[in-house]
């Protein structure tokens, strides 16, 4: 990891600067917003307009961050890209321009860019990858910024106090943002959010003040501006209205400059697809809460949605504070498997067996070092059982394809 825009906006300048051929929304915050673009991406597409998203991580292929207009890049187009960008980068290197080549992480960022020019796309949704004012996204300079709600997350980047991971995030939104919408917020933080938008006067809308209610069994949202009535949102969750509320707020202000109808913005609600979040696979559950504030949304949506016997296959990287979010999440459970992803920052299983508090038995938990084996002893642990599958996006992504894999098999 390397934060910083100077390589990126080198990089940029190198590919002929392709973000200055559409108009960017580049959405920041700790939790919702992948769901957020998920939104807005399915409203803009739901208006008939060539709506670019790039997003991160990744579940299962790299060709999921890049979509263009709801499909996932070809891997002919994404190798195309990516050997433009590799190309450029070792030319920045080979003439001294930057000491090493650019991050994974730029150089996706720059093939998403690359491939939105080329699509022609109208608008493009960037998702920040860590904080926002030293985010490669932020090269880009999108002309629309919106910032979802801001919990505890990657301290040892972004600071140990919510205002410092408020103000990184908060830097998004700079002189030359056309507007700004603020998601739902503690309220010291949405003032210090507010007090970022005046002192660089950028307009901004609080999202926390359109209305949203449930009434007979529809989804109402209120604006200054139009009601909105959805029966289901396509994103699962209580949590999820907030999100909805932001992309409503971004619609609205597109909607100045393109055509997008009251009934697109609901159909984009409801047709709204966010892979890895609260997403059923048989007898499976995946979602991709991977902090603290995550974890607290998923045990809501646990107590007030499911009345059948819980078993738990929770990972985790090592960086996060995973007493707090065993504790939130364990005691749902009648059965729990422990296990570790693939990835290097994985917390191991006997660290999470040391986090597990003293009160929480340890009867029915089961430990193991990958992924396959922990799906194997969930399914055979508990019968009756919903299997849940959580703690970090690299194992619902693990999981996912071991889904696919055993679905393979079976054809076979």
């Amino acid at each position: 990891m390397k934060l910083g825009l100077s390589s990126m906006r080198r990089l940029l300048a190198e590919l002929g600067d392709p973000q200055t051929k559409f108009l960017k929304v580049q959405i920041a915050g700790t939790n919702g917003k992948g769901s957020a673009c998920a939104f807005l991406d399915a409203i803009l597409r739901s208006a008939k307009l060539r709506a670019g998203l790039y997003t991160s991580p990744h579940l299962e292929s790299m060709t999921e961050r890049v979509k263009i207009a709801g499909e996932n890049i070809s891997e002919t187009d994404f190798a195309r890209h990516a050997s433009r960008v590799r190309k450029a980068s070792e030319r920045l290197v080979e003439r001294g321009d930057l000491e090493a080549v650019p991050t994974y992480f730029e150089q996706m960022t720059a093939i998403a860019l690359l491939a939105f020019k080329t699509a022609k796309v109208e608008v493009a949704i960037l998702e920040t990858g860590l904080g926002g004012r030293l985010d490669a996204t932020t090269a880009a300079d999108a002309e629309i910024a919106a910032i979802t709600r801001i919990d505890r997350d990657h301290e040892k980047y972004l600071g140990r106090t919510l205002k410092k991971i408020a103000a990184e995030k908060a830097a998004i939104i700079r002189g030359g943002t056309a507007f700004a919408v603020i998601g739902e917020q503690s309220p010291v933080i949405s003032r210090q959010l507010k007090a970022r938008c005046r002192e660089v006067e950028v307009p901004f809308v609080d999202a926390a003040l359109i209305g949203a209610r449930r009434a007979d069994g529809v989804v109402e949202f209120v604006t200054d501006r139009a009601a909105y009535r959805v029966k289901k949102l396509g994103l699962a969750g209580e949590h999820q209205i907030e999100n909805a509320k932001i992309a409503i707020a971004l619609a609205e202000h597109l909607s100045g400059r393109f055509k997008i109808a009251k009934r697109d913005i609901e159909t984009g609600l409801r047709k709204a697809v966010n892979p890895g979040r609260l997403e059923r696979v048989g007898r499976f559950l995946l979602d991709g809460a991977h902090n603290l504030g995550g974890v607290r949304a998923l045990a809501e949506y646990l107590r007030d949605n499911v009345d059948q016997p819980l078993t738990i296959v929770f990972a985790a990287m090592e960086d996060k504070n995973l007493r707090a979010m065993i504790q939130e999440l364990f005691p749902l459970a009648r059965t729990i498997v422990l296990t570790e992803t693939t990835n290097s920052r994985s917390a191991s299983y006997e660290r999470l067996l040391k986090e597990m508090p003293k009160n929480l038995s340890k009867e029915r938990t089961f430990v193991t070092d990958n992924v396959a084996s922990a799906l194997q002893a969930a399914v055979n642990a508990d019968a009756s059982a919903l299997i849940v599958v959580a703690g970090s996006l690299y194992l619902v992504g693990e999981a996912k394809a071991q889904s696919a894999r055993r679905r393979s098999e079976c054809k076979l």
